[in-house]
């Protein structure tokens, strides 16, 4: 009997001692926890902290304007060169980076092989631009299909923007641009330089030069790197590209509306292209390249190539682009009381109600 008692108290000794040491390790957890929340909140803590973010680019995904990527995946011949040339003279005064991505071989039109990476390129692609640090902030800019960076896993995604232009219009620049060059370099050999042939005469005759496979160029552009992408009259391409206008471009603008383009531009990034619109209105850069000889197309060739699907579905996308960029820049932008300067309409929201009040 007292051999059973003995061993009771043992046991009652043994979970006492257990408990205790729980209720202390619990106490000094919490006394560590606390303390770092003390620390957390003294000034010195809190500037460091705000340091970290900086050095980091951003915790949780913070904006950090110093490490911005900005993509502009060019589409050619709707006045890219123009606009870029914004960019190459802010740069130096605004202190970003402006990088060329050259997937054109040097020709001034791209093969779908051009256009479309494969797989270990867009890897590297994404690779360099998010590790590149000391060419950041920066603007990369080339003829490039959009490319999701979210599918090689990368945290923190780059800023797409672009411009499109009336499917038409993009199309008899391009074909009269490889024939006559343009007035920036009007030395340069153009691989149809010598070819006489209108573009009436291109598609009286079904030439290939005209096929609407050159039509078939800024859905895809923005649809990206699928194979379906660069079907020509592809209706899936076509709803792909407005997604992704939608959802992965901060802001698409159009060629004939190049100005109003630059001042949302200005006021949304002013880390980028603060002072981008003054420089446009002085007309320096505005109209940088001009293809040197254009013909217009006749009524009926313009008949002919409107009534493909090719050219119904690009416009469709055009006149979507359009009517969003319409109703972006309609919330955005307003004319100044002197002069018709565009203007921000400044800043549509407050905070209030904040609890708790810092001690």
């Amino acid at each position: 009997m007292t051999s059973s008692r003995l061993k009771s108290s043992r046991v009652a000794v043994l979970l006492l001692g257990g408990v205790s040491v729980v209720v202390i390790l619990m106490y000094l957890h919490l006394a560590s926890e606390v303390a770092q929340l003390h620390t957390s909140m003294l000034p010195g803590a809190a500037m460091s902290y705000q340091q970290q973010i900086t050095q980091v680019g951003g915790a949780g995904g913070a904006l950090d304007l110093n490490n911005l990527v900005v993509i502009y995946n060019r589409v050619p011949k709707t006045g890219s060169t123009s606009f870029i040339g914004l960019a190459y003279d802010l740069c130096a005064r605004n202190k970003f980076n402006v990088i060329h991505l050259n997937t054109t071989k040097n020709t001034p039109t791209l093969s779908l092989t051009d256009q479309y990476m494969e797989i270990f390129s867009q890897m590297r692609f994404v690779y360099n631009i998010s590790n590149w640090i000391e060419k950041k902030p920066g603007i990369y800019h080339g003829h490039l299909a959009y490319l999701d960076f979210n599918r090689f896993g990368v945290s923190r995604q780059p800023i797409y923007i672009n411009m499109i232009r009336k499917p038409l219009d993009r199309l008899v620049s391009y074909y009269y641009f490889v024939r006559y060059g343009d007035d920036l370099r009007p030395n340069h050999i153009r691989r149809r330089m010598g070819d006489k042939m209108t573009l009436d005469e291109c598609v009286a005759m079904e030439h290939s030069d005209c096929s609407t496979t050159h039509l078939w160029i800024q859905v895809p552009f923005f649809c990206g790197h699928h194979a379906e992408c660069w079907v020509p009259g592809s209706n899936w391409a076509l709803e792909q590209a407005k997604h992704n206008l939608i959802h992965k471009y901060l802001l698409v603008g159009v060629t004939e509306e190049m100005g109003d383009f630059v001042a949302m531009l200005e006021y949304t990034l002013p880390r980028i292209f603060k002072g981008a619109y003054d420089l446009y209105l002085s007309g320096v850069k505005s109209h940088l390249r001009k293809t040197v000889k254009k013909v217009l197309p006749s009524p009926s060739t313009i008949a002919k190539l409107q009534n493909t699907k090719v050219w119904r579905l690009e416009n469709e996308f055009y006149n979507f682009a359009l009517d969003h960029f319409h109703f972006l820049r309609k919330k955005t932008l307003v004319e100044a009381e002197l002069g018709g300067h565009l203007v921000d309409r400044g800043q549509k929201f407050a905070y209030e109600k904040i609890k708790p009040k810092r001690i």
